[in-house]
C-alpha cells in the first residue's frame, strides 16, 4: 500500500488554520500529491477549537486521521496542542507556536491551564519544534495576522517540497495587499 502522510492542523478560532491547511493543501497538489482535507470548525468563531486533517500520497481514499497515526501536528497554540495529542504517532513531528490562549473555563476560574505543556508534549513526540509565531509576525513581519504563515514557514523546512510551490500558492491564496507580508512570514518561520 502506498505512504500517506497525515498532518493536523490545530488551533483556535481566528487564528488563521484553515487558510494555512488550505495553502498547504494547494501545496502538495502542486507538488503532485493526492490530497484530501477535512475541517471541523466547531465553535470557532467563539475562540474555540479549530482542527483540519489533511492527507496526502499517491492515492488517499479519506479525508479523516484517526488517533494514533498524525505524522504531524501543527499546532497554533499549545493547549490544542494537547488536545489533539492522542492523534499523534509514536514517531511523529509537533510544530506548535509557544503561545497561550486562555479559554473560558479557565478565565472563570474553573480549570488551570496546563503551563507545563511544552514538557508534556517534548515527552510524547520524537521531534517537537517550538517557535513563537505570534511575537516573529509581530516582531519580524510587522503583521501579527500573518503568524499562520510564520508556522507554515516552520513545517514547511520538515517537507520535501520546493519554495517556490509555497510562494506560488501563498500569493494565490492570500489576499493581494497582504501577499509581501505573509511571504516574509513564510521565509522567517523557515529560519526555525
Amino acid at each position: 500500500m502506498a505512504k500517506v502522510t497525515n498532518v493536523l492542523l490545530v488551533g483556535v478560532g481566528g487564528q488563521g488554520t484553515i487558510l494555512a491547511a488550505r495553502i498547504l493543501s494547494g501545496v502538495l497538489q502542486e507538488a503532485g500529491y493526492d490530497v484530501k482535507m477535512s475541517e471541523v470548525h466547531g465553535m470557532s468563531q467563539r475562540g474555540g477549537s479549530v482542527v483540519t486533517f489533511v492527507r496526502y500520497g499517491e492515492k488517499v481514499y479519506s479525508p479523516l486521521v484517526e488517533k494514533g497515526t498524525a505524522d504531524i501536528i501543527l499546532s497554533f497554540e499549545k493547549l490544542e496542542a494537547l488536545r489533539w495529542l492522542p492523534y499523534l504517532k509514536p514517531d511523529g513531528t509537533i510544530v506548535v507556536n509557544d503561545l497561550a490562549l486562555l479559554p473560558a473555563p479557565v478565565l472563570l476560574g474553573k480549570a488551570e491551564y496546563p503551563y507545563n505543556a511544552l514538557d508534556i508534549l517534548r515527552e510524547k513526540a520524537k521531534e517537537l519544534i517550538t517557535l513563537d509565531a505570534s511575537k516573529v509576525a509581530a516582531e519580524e513581519v510587522g503583521n501579527i495576522r500573518t503568524q499562520n504563515v510564520v508556522l507554515l514557514g516552520a513545517l514547511a523546512k520538515h517537507m520535501d517540497i520546493e519554495e517556490e510551490i509555497w510562494q506560488k500558492i501563498i500569493r494565490e491564496n492570500v489576499p493581494p495587499k497582504t501577499i509581501e507580508a505573509n511571504l516574509k512570514a513564510f521565509a522567517a518561520g523557515g529560519q526555525y
